[in-house]
């Protein structure tokens, strides 16, 4: 029998996309070594072949795909517009690269235009918050504020355009929008101390993820907003006294902003941690407490606004908890009379402790997901505004060591953590 050319490539063609098929159909992929098979080796004139322990993740929160679309005029400036009041621009890190000559030190950079009424007595709510905290408590940097103004004939110190992030304060800016941004910091006159420089590079790995505001079709116009892209690959350099050092690690990178009703009356406070863990994971959650603090502060209770986010791929998949508890067990700087900023605290998420919290869980994130643990911060750059503002601010390098659990249909499931990574605590007496 005479095969022709066309009969050749025909027969070839079938055996490809057969092979393609049954590829696709994990049929071939049964015989080959697994992802969860070590390669064979031969002893004793045997071939084994050892398994290699199941990498426990906890399970995915199901979000709608609304709540991960950020666009080019979200991350923009709206402080411009007459009804925001306060917009900060985040950008944190923790360089755990092996190669980073910096390794498991942290920094935080921040770009704050806030509320007139935030720093009470002050005509100074434009902030830059430049800081470098190192493994062996080495502290460089701090915060500034300086003015800012009303009308068209001065812009003040902090200036932000659209569309993407464009903002800058003095000599440091920020630029570029998702998934790329380029941060240059300087601490100026932060730190009279020490001359730091910090110029770095953000690519966000995954898509961002709305925490506050995120209505699917008027994001930008909410007037309450906050989205966090989390395990950004960091790489840049980090100057400090002249002497320059390459980095490299993760980070995240966040935008929010909240209008002119939301005052120091109402929201008196926070605890905001972005931790990277040794075994790759990162975790943020945030704590809001209401004013007085002199009350607030002294209770444990569940914040409804409370959020705590997990993901064990820089951000691709999300475990999310809103049944977080911050408890403060240990405070240190006096920021007024029985109103002081935390120095350690325990974080438990746990649906079982609120029956409303455990259907929330079970309907809204799916998941059976639980968090223990204990926050140190070790040191900190901080402010403290004494009177009349009585206000507080830390960025500290904090550690994280707990587990988190749950439950599938494998069992019963409990995996320890430990990380480090940035804090960000306020406190206000009013």
């Amino acid at each position: 029998m005479k095969f022709r050319k066309i009969d050749t490539i025909i027969i070839v063609a079938l055996i490809v996309i057969s092979t393609l098929f049954l590829y696709k159909a994990d049929y071939i992929s049964s015989f080959l070594p697994s992802d969860n098979q070590t390669p064979s080796y031969t002893g004793n004139n045997a071939t084994t072949t050892l398994p290699l322990e199941k990498l426990l993740t906890p399970p995915n929160s199901l979000i709608p795909a609304y709540r991960r679309d950020v666009s080019a005029a979200d991350e923009g400036v709206h402080f411009s517009e007459l009804r925001i009041s306060r917009e900060w621009w985040y950008f944190n890190a923790v360089f755990n690269d092996s190669l980073s000559q910096l390794k498991d030190w942290s920094i935080a950079i921040s770009f704050n235009h806030m509320a007139r009424g935030d720093l009470l007595g002050t005509n100074k709510p434009d902030l830059l918050v430049v800081s470098v905290l190192g493994n062996q408590s080495e502290t460089y940097g701090g915060m500034t504020n300086k003015e800012h103004y009303l009308g068209i004939l001065k812009e003040g110190t902090l200036i932000a355009g659209s569309p993407g992030v464009k903002v800058e304060f003095e000599d440091s800016w920020a630029e570029g929008s998702y998934p790329s941004w380029h941060v240059n910091a300087e601490d100026s006159d932060i730190d009279t101390a020490h001359n730091i420089v910090m110029d770095l590079d953000y690519n966000a790995r995954s898509l961002p993820v709305w925490v506050l505001g995120s209505r699917a079709f008027d994001k930008s116009d909410s007037e309450v907003a906050n989205y966090v892209l989390l395990g950004c690959e960091v790489s840049g350099t980090v100057s400090i006294d002249g002497q320059t050092y390459t980095v490299k690690g993760t980070g995240s990178h966040e935008h929010s902003w909240t209008p002119n009703a939301i005052t120091r009356l109402a929201i008196g406070g926070w605890d905001w941690f972005s931790l990277t863990l040794d075994n790759g994971w990162n975790i943020y959650t945030t704590n809001y407490l209401p004013s007085p603090q002199a009350v607030s502060g002294a209770l444990s209770k569940l914040d409804p606004f409370g959020t705590l986010l997990i993901t064990t791929d820089r951000g691709e998949t999300i475990t999310e908890l809103k049944d977080v508890n911050l408890k403060i067990t240990q405070t240190d700087e006096k920021v007024a009379p029985l109103v002081k900023l935390p120095s350690a605290l325990s974080v438990t998420a746990d649906p079982s402790v609120n029956p409303l919290y455990l259907i929330s869980q079970s309907l809204l994130y799916g998941t059976k997901t639980t968090l223990n643990g204990d926050l140190e911060i070790t040191h900190a750059t901080s402010k403290i505004w004494k009177f009349p503002t009585y206000m507080g601010m830390k960025i500290g390098y904090c550690t994280i060591d707990g587990t988190i659990s749950w439950s599938d249909d494998e069992g019963n499931h409990e995996v320890p953590i430990h990380g480090i990574g940035v804090s960000w605590n306020m406190r206000a007496l009013l």
